[in-house]
């Protein structure tokens, strides 16, 4: 008897062991988002005049942009979305957010924070960035986020209308779109956009 309860017992450890296991995985598992390489390194100074690296973020689930306070065009956008974002993640110590102004001559730290307030930036670990010119768009280079000069457009400067998402370890990630490739970037004008960010960073924290 002994022998038939204890072959029962096991019988059903097994099979919660076997529905169990792939649940625990699925739970630990980071998620099924696309490694398109790591972050490159950086350093600049934040509206509250403080250095910061891509070492501030690790750790952190963030968000990358380039931009610049004066933009007349495509920013403002960014910058309602990107309000979103914050707004969904606010109170997270480990989400983030770096907008990286292309026009540091004008966007001093003080500008910045100016322009932070003005916005409604709240959340402590959203860093306005400012820097040498060259390194930032040498920086934008290496995130292959494209941002230059033009006299000819309004604002004097163009730069992409696209977020890069960060996870914890400093990997730039990215959904597939309905073709099986990678998005690299999600698009910070469309709302689309901001949803599908939305669900990325919810699974990263996860």
């Amino acid at each position: 008897m002994k022998n038939k309860s204890y072959i029962g017992i096991s019988f059903i450890v097994l099979i919660f062991g076997i529905w169990a296991v792939p649940k625990i995985v699925d739970r630990f598992k980071k998620s099924d988002l696309v490694d398109i390489g790591k972050v490159p390194a950086f350093e600049l100074t934040d509206q509250d005049n403080k250095k910061i690296s891509d070492d501030d973020y690790k750790g952190k689930v963030y968000v990358v942009e380039f931009f610049f306070s004066t933009c007349p065009t495509i920013c403002p956008k960014m910058n309602q979305n990107m309000l979103q974002l914050q707004e969904a993640f606010y109170g997270r110590p480990d989400f983030g957010i770096a907008s990286i102004t292309i026009d540091p001559v004008h966007d001093t730290p003080a500008v910045l924070k100016a322009h932070g307030k003005l916005l409604g930036a709240k959340h402590y670990n959203w860093h306005f960035l400012t820097g040498d010119r060259d390194y930032i768009y040498n920086l934008a280079k290496q995130f292959k986020l494209y941002a230059g000069t033009n006299p000819n457009v309004p604002g004097g400067f163009e730069h992409s209308g696209l977020f890069a998402l960060v996870d914890q370890d400093g990997n730039i990630r990215c959904r597939k779109d309905q073709f099986g490739n990678p998005i690299m970037y999600y698009d910070g004008l469309e709302q689309s956009g901001i949803d599908a960010l939305k669900e990325d960073i919810k699974k990263l924290l996860e």
